[in-house]
């Protein structure tokens, strides 16, 4: 038995249906955004057996790459899905 969104309360049936024609354009694009970040790391960080180095982490908002090395500093990107956004960051 799945766990309702709002209450946590067991749903009936299991998980909730989530037609793919609801959200296929949305499927699409974050395909597309989650592979030119996974080649930003594949680029930044070396080579690991079964490219493990292209992983991307789940977070609280979403999805992140951790702390990558850039030059003499660090790079991190993440998709926050609750505010749609790629944040980039690095250190100083």
């Amino acid at each position: 038995m799945g766990l309702g969104t709002a209450t946590g309360q067991p749903v009936a049936g299991g998980w909730p249906e989530v037609p793919v024609a609801a959200w296929e354009s949305t499927r699409d694009t974050l395909h597309l955004w989650t592979q030119v970040v996974g080649k930003v790391r594949l680029a930044l960080e070396p080579m690991v057996n079964h490219w493990w180095q292209t992983t991307l982490y789940v977070t609280a908002r979403g999805l992140t790459t951790g702390l990558m090395p850039y030059g003499g500093r660090g790079i991190e990107m993440e998709f926050d899905f609750r505010q749609h956004l790629l944040h980039i960051r690095t250190t100083p």
